[in-house]
């Protein structure tokens, strides 16, 4: 029983590790999925128009090679997982969501919208 228990011990410390946690200071829209998967690239659009790449502000017309550049610096193993979190504020177009969501798709990579639980 005692080596069960390290085992978990061991794949607590690993997630705790390897995932990384969205901290934002604004609303996220809201969502009855209770989904958790790894962010390799973070997009954040917020409802003022600021975007921010990995929590660097950029501007719209980089993120696309931005994104591209991220996939090509990735292990192989990690390519075939490479996912995008849009992390958009609410009150933002939800074209801009869509263009960042084709720009993921266009550097095959997964594209997944962050939100918070319903209250």
């Amino acid at each position: 029983m005692a080596s069960l228990t390290d085992i978990i011990f061991l794949l607590l410390i690993f997630f705790m590790l390897t995932s990384s946690t969205i901290q934002s200071n604004f609303d996220l829209p809201e969502s009855d999925s209770r989904t958790v998967s790894p962010t390799t690239v973070a997009v954040t659009l917020k409802a003022d128009g600021e975007l921010q790449f990995n929590g660097s502000k950029t501007q719209k017309e980089s993120i696309n090679g931005q994104i591209r550049a991220a996939y090509e610096q990735m292990e192989p193993d990690v390519k075939k997982d490479a996912t995008v979190t849009i992390i958009s504020e609410i009150g933002v177009p939800w074209k801009e969501v869509y263009d960042v969501m084709g720009m993921a798709n266009a550097n095959r990579m997964r594209a997944i919208i962050a939100t918070q639980p319903r209250k």
